[in-house]
């Protein structure tokens, strides 16, 4: 597959035809006019000082068990299945494999006592920001993103 491309082209137009097709396999097409401007863009794509790779990292997992009413709504009472979940980490909620809500870990506590952290194998009571229709069985991703490249 072509995607992640890039097409340089000096002292040419694009058919807008080949544009889309481009676009929808996912590959840029550079037009330059000036050949200074080509060989800047170049050696920064060199240097790794283009656009850097945002990368997605599971930190770890959560089942819901049980789902308890609190002042201003509800929150998941869980089982954090692999790795660890953080208070305001990235959070992601999956229903039968697909994703139902994303936003953020807004509480996090064990035994009423908030908590920054909660490791694999312990209980957790987990709020989600902006969410509160949990089912049991629904998972609780927690993740971080961070620069590549």
């Amino acid at each position: 597959t072509a995607s992640k491309a890039i097409i340089i082209g000096f002292n040419v137009k694009t058919e807008p035809g080949a544009r889309r097709q481009a676009e929808i396999e996912g590959v840029d097409i550079r037009n330059y006019r000036i050949i200074y401007e080509l060989i800047e863009d170049l050696e920064k794509a060199v240097k790794g000082l283009m656009e850097p790779v945002i990368a997605e990292v599971i930190d770890g997992h959560a089942e819901v068990r049980a789902i308890f009413r609190v002042r201003g709504g509800r929150i998941a009472g869980c089982m954090v299945q692999d790795g660890v979940v953080r208070r305001n980490s990235l959070a992601r909620v999956l229903r039968g494999g697909e994703t139902v809500h994303e936003s953020r870990v807004s509480s996090l506590k064990r035994f009423q006592e908030d908590v920054r952290e909660v490791t694999a194998g312990l209980e957790c009571g987990i709020g989600v920001e902006k969410f509160d229709a949990w089912e049991e069985g629904d998972i609780i991703e927690a993740y971080h993103t961070e620069k590549r490249g």
